[in-house]
């Protein structure tokens, strides 16, 4: 696994990185068998340290720690412990999503886009004024949006409680997916009551 090990206008030693290096392998050969990729960024506010972990571990399937201590050692050891909880949560799913194989199907992809709310107000929009091909395309036509933005963006196919998972341990706030049981695009989302909000397009609201 390629790990990287930065530090953020502060200065790492070897031992730091190797203790790093080590924890992370032996994360990913007891789950993942195998894991792609990690990052690992460290820096310095004020009195105390700051640790941020990405490990991607299988094609998809992202974790995520943050963790804050006096010390790198220490903040590295709480971003550490915020995984392996998750990973204690869904041990037999993540494992098994970990080895088995990749579903026998073309991924589908849509596009990822940062939009800028605009800072016009309607006494300045030019009524006859014809939006761009693109503007019109994605519905951000006028002054209220620009794409500063955007990427491509794979949409997995899941069933919901492997989007909960991996929601979960990505630590995000949002989870597109489509669901495998309807073969519709759902989302899942964190709500401000801690929570987790399931859109699925599939229900319709009875009469």
């Amino acid at each position: 696994m390629h790990i990287s090990v930065a530090g953020k206008q502060i200065d790492l030693s070897d031992a730091l990185k190797h203790r790093v290096s080590a924890h992370l392998d032996r994360i990913s050969e007891k789950y993942f068998g195998q894991a792609m990729e990690a990052r690992v960024t460290f820096s310095r506010a004020r009195s105390f340290f700051t640790c941020d972990i990405n490990l991607h571990a299988t094609r998809g399937l992202t974790l995520r720690g943050e963790g804050e201590a006096a010390d790198a050692h220490s903040a590295f050891d709480d971003a550490a412990e915020h995984i392996a909880r998750r990973l204690r949560r869904y041990h037999r799913k993540a494992t098994n999503h970990g080895h088995m194989k990749t579903r026998q199907q073309v991924p589908e992809f849509g596009r990822s886009y940062v939009l800028r709310p605009g800072m016009a107000t309607l006494a300045t929009v030019e009524e006859d004024s014809p939006p761009d091909e693109e503007d019109a395309a994605l519905g951000t036509a006028g002054p209220y949006a620009t794409i500063i933005a955007e990427r491509p963006a794979e949409i997995p196919t899941l069933s919901v409680s492997e989007a909960v998972m991996r929601l979960d341990l990505a630590d995000s706030q949002i989870q597109l997916f489509r669901n495998s049981g309807t073969d519709t695009v759902n989302v899942l989302y964190r709500r401000p009551d801690g929570n987790i909000g399931w859109l699925d397009p599939s229900i319709r609201a009875s009469n």
